[in-house]
């Protein structure tokens, strides 16, 4: 599943393409994942913001504040990538977008005004999209109860450690569920953990460790956007290339292989659900 910095990734590409277009029309998959596509029509994208792993389209209705569409204070088109979600820019493709014209896989598509498609291809459909007011998340659980973005000022040791302390979960899966810190996914809590010495079974991190885990956390993350996001099956961005990430990775997808600090075989264990990799030597519990 893209994580944090295959979304920024993604992010950063269209948002100087796409700010100032003019959504004419759109068409989508009949699932009501992907019908929300049809509620951005109208509107002119005045950015793409992100929140963990969900890219947030800003819309704009041109300041028609006695319009009934209920969202005179701006609105959001919220895109969740899922596993295999990605979106692409196709140049001069008309103002009558249509899924099937694009592939059996996508699910939305978007005309703009100078005649663009963008496109949302999803294989295994797991992505979603909604278009809500802006920053109204309610309906939204995990964009709802998200913690600090990562690279930013509020995320700290001191701000982890106050929303794990007294919880009796894996501090692996803590990070996975997206309230301690936003956009934190398998890939990189592993990596992450690998690198503050902590034992992702672990139910106690005191406050000297998470002083470790944050700064350990916004290490890979900001090195995972540095190298474009990680690719290990479907991940691509939005110019159709895969990330070089996963040349970097120490422990993530290595279970077996030697650990690159003491070279003992690599761990792995299943934790929630999810496949972890660490080293039993190097990360204490």
């Amino acid at each position: 599943m893209p994580e944090l910095p295959e979304v920024e990734t993604i992010r950063r590409q269209l948002d100087p393409l796409v700010t100032g277009a003019v959504i004419v029309a759109a068409d989508s998959h009949w699932s009501d994942k992907f019908t929300p596509a049809l509620d951005a029509v109208g509107a002119t994208i005045t950015g793409i913001n992100r929140r963990g792993k969900y890219l947030l389209f800003q819309l704009d209705d041109d300041g028609d504040d006695e319009s009934d569409d209920g969202y005179d204070d701006g609105y959001e088109l919220v895109a969740h990538l899922g596993m295999t979600g990605s979106f692409h820019l196709e140049p001069g493709s008309g103002s009558d977008p249509s899924c099937a014209d694009h592939g059996k896989h996508t699910r939305a598509v978007w005309a703009f005004d100078d005649g663009r498609h963008l496109v949302f291809d999803d294989t295994r459909r797991f992505g979603r999209l909604r278009v809500v007011p802006t920053g109204v998340y309610n309906d939204i659980a995990t964009l709802h109860h998200m913690g600090p973005e990562p690279l930013d000022g509020e995320f700290t040791g001191a701000s982890l450690h106050k929303a794990i302390v007294g919880k009796s979960r894996s501090i692996k899966t803590q990070l996975l569920s997206q309230r301690p810190v936003a956009g934190v996914g398998n890939i990189y809590a592993d990596e992450a953990l690998f690198l503050a010495g902590i034992d992702p079974r672990a139910r106690r991190v005191g406050r000297e460790r998470c002083d470790r885990l944050a700064e350990t956390v916004k290490q890979v993350l900001a090195a995972g956007i540095d190298n474009g996001g990680t690719t290990l099956r479907d991940y691509v961005n939005a110019e159709g290339d895969i990330g070089r990430n996963q040349h970097s990775l120490l422990v993530y997808g290595r279970g077996g292989e030697p650990c690159t600090l003491c070279a003992e075989p690599l761990s792995t264990v299943v934790i929630d659900a999810r496949t972890t990799t660490f080293c039993k030597n190097c990360q204490n519990r």
